[in-house]
């Protein structure tokens, strides 16, 4: 179980940077809302933002701290589109619904614009964000996609990239090319969440810290939300968890939890390069990602750290794993000391779609991110608060979407995350 009640954040280069330190009180005396919502990260706080601007009453527990999750652990990455081929979401819900998945997409990434812009966060957001090929076989399926989004829904942002235009920007010759995005990018995840928080307090929203639920009772006009001291009587509850959606009772969740499953992501973050060496690596402040399913990621920090992360699971020594990535990507570092080494779960689905809906008629929740959870978190906050709101017309789309179950508890889980593993593992040496 990823147990977190009543933890502190881990010790991560974000933690040690953050500009905002919260130390809110726990929930100790009865309280109500309109709208309760289950935990405090980008999701959680972004719903809470987009009521308290229409004026609704709110209220947010958070287990341990805010952004203690993946919020304020992650490699920082807001990208648009989804995890999975648009032909797939075509198959599934039509060619309507997914021109309308694409431009909320979008939308996705202009609400990080927006809210940074009206709340003043500080967060060092910039954009630009290449995919890159390893081989001529997924440089193929990058200048297929490049050709889909431009030719199906219009989007004129995206650029090819050959092996020696992408040497021009990034300081590695391992790759065969790439698809540069001008409108994606990147920033620093916990002071955006924290910017974000700032945003909801400004506004009147209450957020609790080290405030565990522990259990939800349906009443006939409300639901009270009973944390591990008190309570909160709601009308509307917004399950806000994520990976640690496991962490809440089977009676509460009623089978979401069985929909993701927890896949560790692990980052390490260099000491400050000297400004060449810094230009050298990547000289255009874009983020990168290979286009591999267990992939690396990285970028360059404000004070010129390289951020570097994959996506794996281990019980092994991850710093060094991540280090030895590293310097497969760029071997001139390899005199440099790594000072951060972090990990944490991120919330993947079977087949990498997005899993937004209803519990009942008044509880709702957003989880399944599958990687994209920077930008679609803040989507999802919008599209949950519509629906609260009375416009559920966009969470209806989201509805549609298949996202297969996996039965038979924990030990399963950790199977099926071992097989799947090794099988990516499998796909990325031979695709």
């Amino acid at each position: 179980m990823l147990n977190f009640s009543h933890q502190e954040h881990i010790k991560t280069y974000y933690s040690d940077t953050r500009n905002i330190h919260f130390k809110l009180p726990s929930l100790l005396n009865k309280d109500s809302a309109d709208v309760c919502i289950i935990g405090a990260g980008f999701f959680g706080l972004s719903t809470a933002l987009e009521l308290a601007e229409q004026g609704k009453k709110v209220i947010v527990l958070e287990g341990a701290r805010i952004g203690f999750g993946a919020s304020g652990r992650s490699g920082g990455q807001a990208i648009n589109g989804f995890e999975d081929s648009i032909d797939e979401y075509i198959d599934q819900i039509g060619f309507e619904n997914t021109k309308k998945l694409w431009d909320m997409s979008l939308e996705a990434i202009d609400i990080i614009d927006e809210r940074i812009k009206k709340y003043n966060i500080e967060c060092d957001w910039k954009k630009g964000y290449a995919t890159l090929a390893l081989n001529s076989r997924r440089m193929d399926d990058l200048i297929a996609l490049e050709k889909t989004t431009r030719e199906t829904f219009g989007y004129t942002n995206m650029q090819l990239w050959d092996k020696a235009k992408l040497e021009q920007h990034l300081g590695s010759k391992i790759y065969q090319g790439a698809l540069f995005d001008s409108n994606s990018g990147h920033l620093h995840p916990l002071n955006y969440c924290l910017g974000l928080a700032k945003a909801c307090l400004d506004l009147g929203v209450k957020i609790y810290e080290q405030s565990p639920v522990v259990d939800l009772i349906e009443k006939s006009s409300s639901l009270e939300i009973q944390t591990d001291n008190s309570s909160v009587i709601a009308k509307d509850v917004v399950i806000a968890t994520n990976a640690y959606v496991i962490n809440l009772p089977q009676k509460i969740t009623k089978g979401i939890k069985r929909k993701i499953l927890p896949v560790d992501s692990f980052i390490i973050a260099t000491e400050p390069l000297e400004q060449k060496l810094a230009d050298s690596l990547i000289n255009n402040g874009m983020s990168v990602c290979d286009s591999n399913y267990l992939l690396d990621y990285y970028r360059l920090s404000a004070d010129n750290r390289l951020l570097f992360g994959s996506d794996s699971s281990s019980n092994k020594n991850m710093k060094e794993i991540m280090r030895k990535n590293m310097l497969k990507v760029f071997p001139q570092l390899e005199n440099i000391k790594i000072d951060y080494g972090w990990g944490g779960p991120i919330d993947m689905t079977i087949n990498a779609n997005p899993h937004f809906g209803r519990i009942s008629k008044h509880i709702y929740f957003a989880q399944g991110y599958s990687g994209h959870g920077v930008a679609l978190t803040g989507l999802a906050g919008r599209i949950i608060a519509e629906a609260i709101l009375g416009n559920d017309e966009r969470l209806a789309i989201f509805e549609k979407l298949k996202v297969p179950s996996i039965f038979g508890g924990k030990l399963v889980k950790k199977i099926a995350l071992f097989i799947g593993t090794n099988y990516y593992h499998f796909l990325d040496k031979y695709r």
